[in-house]
């Protein structure tokens, strides 16, 4: 019942315009238990969409823990170990397959996304031009989730996880305005 109304208000209202106490007032629950179930608004969101690995989370996580020079790397290996791992990616994967076929859940991706991931991102990495850097990094994120997950793209979709660590950190490092390391490997 909780999750229902949950799923109901963020696909009519949006993710920014849906408060925790307007799905519980619709789910008739005291606003304590979504927060003691689903810790927060994020939470929620990705329990109603039934995402075990929820990208907001993971997004906050990860800019919470280390240094931003290893961000790139942490993102990637978080990223495919949540894609690969079938009780979340299974989610993830009808989560994109959805929002390709419907606006209302597109727009509701959408604005998680630049909620709660690019804006996020735009402010740890500050600076000139900020948004549009972080903007770039999700896009890098998302052209891998699309070949590997959705299209199985090869060779990416039968690659390890190190390697495309290997090949998509210094693509993430240039989105993000950061100097590229040098490789010990040479391809």
């Amino acid at each position: 019942m909780i999750l229902a109304a949950a799923r109901r208000r963020f696909l009519e209202d949006g993710y920014h315009t849906v408060t925790m106490r307007s799905i519980a007032d619709e789910a008739e629950v005291d606003l304590a238990l979504l927060s003691y179930y689903f810790g927060s608004k994020k939470g929620l969101f990705g329990a109603a969409l039934a995402l075990s690995a929820n990208p907001a989370e993971l997004a906050a996580q990860l800019l919470s823990e280390g240094d931003l020079d290893t961000f790139p790397e942490r993102a990637l290996r978080r990223l495919i170990t949540a894609w690969d791992a079938p009780e979340s990616g299974d989610a993830l994967a009808a989560m994109l397959r959805n929002a390709a076929q419907d606006d209302s859940v597109a727009a509701l991706v959408k604005e998680a996304l630049e909620g709660e991931i690019v804006s996020r991102l735009a402010d740890v990495l500050g600076g000139r031009h900020a948004s549009e850097r972080a903007a770039a990094c999700t896009a890098v994120l998302a052209g891998l989730i699309f070949t590997r997950y959705l299209l199985g793209l090869e060779p990416i979709s039968s690659m390890d996880r190190e390697e495309l660590i290997r090949l998509f950190s210094p693509q993430l490092r240039l989105a993000m305005g950061m100097p590229t390391r040098r490789s010990s490997r040479h391809s």
